[in-house]
């Protein structure tokens, strides 16, 4: 089966794409709203075997609210170039430090599922200056994340067995590629949530997508290497010093949604948020896997809508 071009992912729609440079390499983004500096930035960050596409939903509503939002391909996915290295939090931290600056504002708001959630912890501590406020998609702090897998029986179990499963050197890539790019639809589906309600031609066409993009010429290995140095590096200076300098409080607003039938991050884990995030606000999507901001878009857009409108966001009270 021939790989797909990364040009695939730049699918027709209500939106405008374009590269942009940013801490050496050139990254595939996908903008809606004003394109001027003016307009309030939302940088919309996917997760793991993911792109952009994953925030279609949000990048046109946050869009029709008069924000300029921008969906980015995280380094390695999709469109974007894929170097063989840079895959740490610090060199993540700067590619988004990076991309606000390139597209000519001094600050974002930034929205981040699972990994793309921990590239936002990491800029919002690592760059503070260029962050107005963060919203996570079922992504923890990443030092709460590993207490609760060292700790909690139950987050162990739903955590580290697909996490391990990644250091493997190249059997996870012709896992992730094979037969289509099945194992991401098995991912996928099997981190929904029991409510299966989902629009099936919806979740058709998106499984057909995240398994044709996982397929393009190096995005499985450098989906994987995001996984490898968050593993490797716990016993590496690198390591220490990115949780060192991770365990400080976020200054802005932080919203961590979460799906309420969520199988591989679980409830309890976030609710350890608030030791990092004294700005903390924890909304429940009901019925909803890992995946709410496309299982539940309208309820996930509302949230981010009402938080990126408030004023003192940082008083609100948290859904717990």
């Amino acid at each position: 089966m021939t790989a797909p071009d990364p040009s695939t992912v730049r699918l027709e729609g209500p939106w405008r794409h374009r590269d942009v440079r940013a801490n050496g390499i050139r990254f595939h983004a996908v903008e809606a709203g004003p394109s001027d500096s003016d307009a309030p930035l939302v940088v919309l960050l996917h997760g793991f075997a993911d792109f952009w596409w994953t925030w279609r939903h949000q990048l046109t509503a946050l869009a029709d609210t008069g924000h300029r939002v921008v969906a980015v391909d995280l380094r390695g996915y999709g469109d974007t170039d894929k170097p063989p290295r840079g895959y740490d939090g610090w060199t993540l931290a700067s590619d988004v430090a990076g991309l606000v600056r390139a597209l000519g504002h001094t600050d974002a708001a930034l929205v981040g599922h699972a990994d793309g959630g921990l590239v936002c912890w990491a800029t919002a501590v690592l760059h503070p200056g260029v962050v107005r406020s963060i919203t996570l998609v079922a992504s923890p702090h990443p030092i709460a994340l590993k207490r609760a897998v060292l700790r909690t029986r139950a987050q162990r179990s739903a955590f580290l067995p697909s996490f391990l499963s990644c250091q493997l050197p190249w059997r996870p890539e012709r896992r992730l590629t094979r037969d289509g790019g099945s194992d991401v639809e098995r991912i996928v589906r099997s981190r929904m949530g029991s409510d299966r309600s989902v629009d099936a031609g919806e979740l058709t066409e998106l499984l057909t997508r995240v398994r044709s993009a996982i397929r393009i010429p190096g995005a499985a290995h450098c989906s994987l290497e995001y996984q490898r140095w968050a593993f490797r590096s716990q016993w590496r200076p690198d390591g220490r010093r990115f949780m060192t300098a991770m365990d400080k409080p976020v200054d802005v607003p932080v919203l961590q949604i979460h799906g309420d039938a969520d199988p591989f991050v679980l409830r309890s884990t976030l609710r350890n948020d608030g030791r990092w995030a004294p700005n903390l606000t924890l909304r429940g999507i009901p019925a909803a896997g890992h995946y709410p901001h496309w299982e539940r878009p309208e309820a996930v857009t509302s949230a981010l809508v009402s938080f990126l409108g408030a004023t003192g966001s940082e008083n609100a009270t948290p859904d717990v």
